[in-house]
């Protein structure tokens, strides 16, 4: 059994950890996250952790698994295409086929499986049958559903949240059943609808704060750091193991991320569109009435096939990236544009460019 070694707990204890899907579905996605698999494997041997995994969460990992499996080999291939390009225009002649070759098999490693994605998902799901799965009983969808009619995290931003309530108030269930010095912990990355909004991320919305007192039932959204309070050294032995070295996202990653922020923001910049047509400051025309307007007049148009156009990449956008557009804070606002303008910079523009 594992001692406590944060100021505040006493004696021995036990860490039980209820972990959302999205934080799982995460820990697939990159290597860096295996030493952290393999410490939660090790302390669950050890008993020193105990999973609580509701039946939703293996439901949604399941449903979910080969999609990110899928996209993580694509990634890496779509990598390695561009390696092989530039490596074929660039590299000098001698050696260049063998280096080739060499790409080749790495590639076809990455496609026939053999990439670290496919070794999380096997940690996990051997993580999974350490534990019973918890049914949704009937008073978990009760409050659940009053969480809905009373419109409180996590459905405090119009969406149907009823899998995050069913997951939260698993949760609930399990501290009201905590066991003497047992620490809790909720983990999750879905800031959106667990956390403070344009505040402190790390921190639980108010609506679920009862829930935590930072002591025995504790609210995170990373793993790694959580896990680190407790078993430290094994992870660093684990990590010195596995002989891992931080190393540079692939430019592949990069560009995702651009893409991905740059549709945020260019979505929430076309609601200011939006409003200024629906409250008449700006007025859908034909493009023979725009053409034949004074540029004064024009500042306060917007041609009507470019409005339907607009429309229309919004909805293919909604498509792309469900829950994920918003409505943002101010703070958020200053996080995305400051996230868009450091990759860019990487990318090679300049400082502050954000255009979309």
């Amino acid at each position: 059994m594992a001692t406590a070694r944060r100021d505040g707990y006493v004696g021995q204890m036990k860490l039980r950890l209820l972990i959302d899907t999205c934080v799982w579905l995460d820990l697939t996605k990159d290597p860096r996250h295996l030493p952290v698999l393999d410490a939660l494997f090790a302390m669950t041997e050890a008993d020193e952790v105990q999973l609580i995994v509701p039946q939703i969460v293996l439901d949604e990992f399941a449903r979910n698994r080969d999609r990110v499996m899928a996209s993580s080999r694509a990634s890496l291939s779509s990598h390695f295409k561009r390696v092989k390009d530039a490596v074929v225009q660039f590299a000098p002649e001698d050696g260049r086929d063998d280096l080739i070759r060499q790409l080749n098999e790495v590639d076809h490693r990455i496609a026939t499986g053999g990439e670290a994605v496919n070794e999380a998902v096997g940690l996990i799901e051997k993580l999974f049958v350490t534990t019973e799965p918890v049914p949704v009983s009937d008073s978990i969808k009760a409050r659940a559903a009053d969480r809905a009619i009373a419109k409180v995290a996590p459905f405090h931003r119009q969406i149907n949240g009823i899998g995050d309530a069913i997951i939260i108030e698993t949760y609930a269930d399990a501290l009201s059943e905590r066991q003497d010095d047992d620490v809790l912990a909720f983990v999750t990355h879905n800031i959106h609808d667990f956390s403070q909004k344009g505040a402190d991320t790390r921190l639980p919305h108010p609506d679920l704060a009862l829930l935590f007192d930072g002591v025995h039932s504790r609210y995170s959204t990373n793993l790694g750091a959580l896990m680190s309070e407790f078993a430290s050294d094994l992870i660093e032995e684990i990590t010195f193991d596995r002989e891992y070295s931080q190393e540079s996202r692939a430019l592949s990653e990069i560009l995702e991320a651009e893409d991905k922020i740059t549709t945020q923001i260019w979505y929430g910049r076309k609601w200011g569109i939006i409003d200024a047509v629906e409250s008449g400051r700006e007025k859908k025309v034909p493009r023979e009435v725009w053409e034949a307007a004074s540029r004064d007049e024009q500042r306060g148009m917007i041609v009507d096939e470019i409005w339907d156009g607009m429309i229309a990449a919004m909805k293919r956008a909604e498509e792309q990236y469900p829950d994920e557009l918003g409505p943002w804070s101010d703070f958020e606002w200053g996080m995305l544009s400051g996230k868009l303008s450091a990759i860019r910079w990487v990318l090679g523009d300049e400082w502050d460019m954000l255009d979309t």
